[in-house]
């Protein structure tokens, strides 16, 4: 166990690591039309500046927290601060945008040790009977992102230049690195196998099925290309698959999906952070093209909408506890695609912002009541000693549900609309914000699956470390 005298400082320093790639997934967002005009991309590259950091991160999560397992958290946590802090600075340096997407690459892979081993470090340092409160902590600095990333990317944009939106990590990694190698004792878990063959097919099984919906538009949905990418994909994600089935140590345990709870609350999440990601792509944009809006005030004007995941989700959390899963998530889901659609409803070129607010709140609301309802539904779907790999899983599902959101509602949107006036963008916008509804409406279908759940029950299942599964009833 860490001394105490250390504790304090193994709270900070995992908790300002978690904020420093919780903030890269979203402080980028509100910088792409910069980025756009200043390196001369195109809609395709923008995409992949987002979802190569994404995908990066996904697919590398599960392997990131194995090598921490296997050779030493705090060792694993340090290589991943130092990945991710000169990635960070390549961004910076990008002298075109596909110098940009290869450090965003880096950028993710980075991340994928430093997100998971963040967690384990922190569980390990602290004693059961205090670790609720350490863990509220870190989530509360780690949820600061959900606002503060597209705010301050959108100060740093206009104020000084969208570069210093990742020289922004350079100096927080170099004044946390040492502290992490004296102030962190290294910690072990028990050991746990390398599923090589698995992440290979994983991750090429992911690259093919984004790159052929990020190259439908561009290249012809029917061309050689497009559908050679797609089929390619299916066909290596059946082998992935096939090799998760025997693997004996298999990044992503199939047993799991048996459980209805597992396998309803991940596709709930997986289409939950589609809609998501993918709206969060085109609405910042929306906001400065289509309403005129400079980085600083787009970022303003998403506050509403944030600020409700850090109001709502706590009180949300505590609910779910009392009244189970499902209502959260169908109610949350429901109201997400409210507010989606209520958006392409109303939405037009130079439009006020007021009409935009209700949506944007009724949405936010929606999101946070859904996200802690599906963290609980597929943790505690899977035994006590299994709940790092569960959790894993959710983890990497999501932000690959991020992944195809973005590719899959900037295709909607490339197919209606554009960058040639505010009018052709809002076109466009109005299709993916319909999309981004639809994907929402998928998610509150696939709540209606997960178990309804007795919460005395659940609580005795609880004291007696049965599988809460066990104890469920549709």
């Amino acid at each position: 166990m860490t001394p105490r005298s250390h504790r304090a400082w193994v709270l900070a320093l995992t908790s300002i690591a978690s904020l420093m790639v919780a903030l890269d997934t979203l402080i980028v967002t509100v910088a792409l039309t910069t980025i756009r005009d200043d390196l001369g991309a195109t809609l395709e590259e923008l995409e992949w500046t987002v979802n190569a950091y994404n995908l990066s991160l996904a697919v590398l999560l599960m392997t990131g927290s194995a090598l921490g397992e296997r050779y030493g958290r705090r060792r694993l946590f340090a290589a991943g601060l130092v990945a991710f802090t000169v990635a960070s600075a390549a961004c910076a340096l990008a002298p075109g945008v596909g110098w940009l997407i290869a450090a965003r690459v880096a950028q993710g892979a980075g991340a994928a040790l430093l997100m998971p081993l963040s967690l384990a470090i922190l569980s390990a340092a602290y004693p059961p009977e205090r670790r609720g409160r350490a863990m509220g902590v870190f989530m509360g600095v780690t949820g600061l992102s959900v606002v503060g990333g597209p705010l301050l990317g959108g100060a740093i944009t206009e104020g000084v230049s969208w570069e210093w939106i990742f020289w922004l990590n350079v100096p927080l990694g170099l004044l946390v690195l040492p502290f992490v190698l004296t102030r962190i004792e290294e910690s072990r878990g028990a050991g746990t196998g390398l599923d090589l063959p698995g992440l290979a097919l994983g991750t090429a099984a992911a690259f093919g099925l984004v790159w052929g919906l990020v190259r439908g538009n561009v290249a012809g949905w029917g061309s050689a290309e497009v559908v050679a990418s797609l089929v390619l994909g299916a066909l290596l994600l059946v082998a992935f698959v096939t090799w998760e089935r025997r693997a004996q140590e298999p990044m992503l345990p199939l047993e799991f999906f048996r459980s209805r709870a597992f396998s309803a609350g991940n596709a709930t999440g997986f289409l939950l952070t589609a809609s998501l990601f993918g709206t969060l792509f085109v609405i910042a944009q929306f906001l400065q093209i289509g309403l005129g809006r400079s980085p600083f005030e787009a970022g303003l004007r998403l506050v509403p909408w944030t600020g409700c995941l850090m109001v709502v989700a706590p009180l949300a959390g505590a609910l779910v506890d009392r009244l189970g899963e499902r209502p959260f998530l169908v109610g949350g889901l429901l109201l997400q695609a409210g507010g989606f659609g209520w958006i392409a409803l109303v939405a037009e070129p130079g439009m006020a912002y007021g009409p935009l607010v209700a949506p944007l709140v009724i949405s936010g609301i929606g999101i946070a009541m859904a996200i802690p309802a599906t963290q609980n539904s597929v943790v505690g779907a899977v035994p006590p000693h299994m709940i790092g790999k569960g959790a894993g899983t959710n983890t990497m599902l999501r932000q690959l549900g991020g992944v195809f959101g973005v590719a899959v509602l900037v295709a909607v949107f490339a197919g209606w609309g554009g960058y040639e006036s505010p009018r052709a963008f809002t076109d466009g916008f109005v299709a993916a914000l319909a999309g981004a509804s639809v994907l929402a409406v998928l998610g509150a279908a696939a709540g209606l699956l997960i178990p309804r759940r007795r919460p005395a029950a659940t609580a005795a299942a609880a004291a007696t470390g049965e599988r809460p599964q066990e104890v469920v009833r549709s």
